[in-house]
């Protein structure tokens, strides 16, 4: 239980989302600095790189673009600081997947330059948060690293994220399903949210919202997003995905399912190439279980994650044949000191989270099987 008794609520300064928003990105760009250092793979830059080109160079922004090269690590931070001292930006701009985001977010501190966050994907709630997921260079989760705000500027072109695969926009509902799960259990054992404090009623609210948006629209804008349309059920769940739920988990709080996900990442192999909102979802199933939730709720979330193709059994997760010493490391991690974990309201042994780990297997193969699914 945490002493902390002040409430705490933050966010980004300024929240835009919309089709094409990207050809105005020089427009919002240019009340933060007018030079710029653009952190985006090859794959995003080949893709969209000339239309924020266009717009910073109208907007009379200088830049330059930094190369990407994968993993939101402390090293990868160092490379890309030492680029934009280098360049002297005044402004950082984050452009692509969670993990550049990240990495733009630990940039922009290191430089106390503005940060500006675009996200091509609607596959995680990194953009708005005050913190950066930090991996080794390997892909293991080391840490989360808390800064002093939040970006000043996060712009989302949903007509660039309607044509990225459906599995990404999955991922996100997945990530974003997670929230109030854990921001009610963190609630509920009077945890300190991610932002240092209570939450306020405002968070506890966003989070709320955000799983029934997502109950109310997920497959209709999964649907959408295959037929490559920008509908008001596909805008809805990528605000979900992005700001409700970066919101909710930030000022709310996190709990069973990130610290599990966590854990999957010390384990080697195929589940490596499994998305976070991937693995998030199935620590979420386990969560639920060690909360002991009633069979019909549960139920709700297994029907919509199989749905949207998410893993819910241990093969689907690439851990078929996973041994028991496997799964205990899993565990272990999950429990390390200072681990999200640690905000139930009850406390665990390894032994109950591998037992929670089978369980998701176990209930979500008698859910199809009681579908007819298998």
């Amino acid at each position: 239980m945490s002493a902390v008794s002040e409430k705490v609520f933050i966010s980004p300064a300024r929240y835009v989302q919309g089709a094409n928003t990207l050809s105005r990105a020089g427009h919002y760009v240019s009340q933060l600095g007018q030079q710029a250092l653009i952190i985006a793979d090859d794959f995003v830059w080949k893709m969209v790189g000339e239309t924020l080109s266009d717009s910073l160079k109208g907007s009379d922004i200088s830049f330059e673009r930094a190369i990407f090269e994968g993993e939101s690590s402390t090293a990868e931070i160092d490379r890309l600081v030492a680029q934009g001292e280098k360049y002297q930006a005044g402004v950082v701009i984050g452009f692509g997947g969670g993990k550049t985001l990240d990495t733009a977010k630990g940039v922009a501190d290191r430089m106390n330059a503005a940060c500006a966050v675009l996200p091509t994907t609607a596959s995680t709630d990194a953009p708005t948060s005050a913190l950066s997921v930090i991996y080794s260079d390997d892909g293991e989760f080391e840490s989360y690293r808390f800064y002093d705000k939040n970006p000043n500027l996060v712009l989302v072109d949903t007509a660039i994220i309607v044509k990225a695969p459906p599995r990404f926009l999955a991922s996100g509902i997945a990530d974003a399903l997670a929230t109030w799960v854990e921001a009610r259990a963190a609630i509920r054992s009077s945890a300190t949210n991610m932002a240092g404090g209570q939450a306020t009623l405002l968070g506890q609210t966003i989070g709320e919202k955000c799983e029934e948006v997502l109950f109310d629209h997920a497959l209709l804008a999964w649907q959408a997003n295959e037929a490559q349309i920008v509908t008001p059920s596909f805008e809805a769940v990528v605000e979900a995905n992005t700001l409700l739920s970066g919101l909710g988990f930030e000022s709310g709080g996190l709990a069973g399912a990130h610290a599990i996900h966590n854990g999957f990442t010390a384990l080697h192999g195929e589940i490596h190439e499994l998305t976070h909102g991937e693995k998030v979802a199935y620590g979420t199933v386990a969560q639920l279980i060690l909360d002991q939730t009633p069979q019909a709720e549960l139920e709700e979330y297994l029907d919509l994650y199989l749905a949207l193709g998410l893993p819910m059994t241990l093969e689907a997760l690439k851990l078929k044949d996973v041994s028991d010493d496997d799964l205990y490391r899993v565990a272990e991690a999950a429990l390390k000191e200072g681990e999200s974990i640690h905000n139930l309201a009850y406390t665990l042994t390894p032994d109950q989270v591998v037992y929670a780990i089978k369980a998701v297997d176990v209930h979500a193969r008698a859910y199809m099987e009681k579908l007819g699914w298998e």
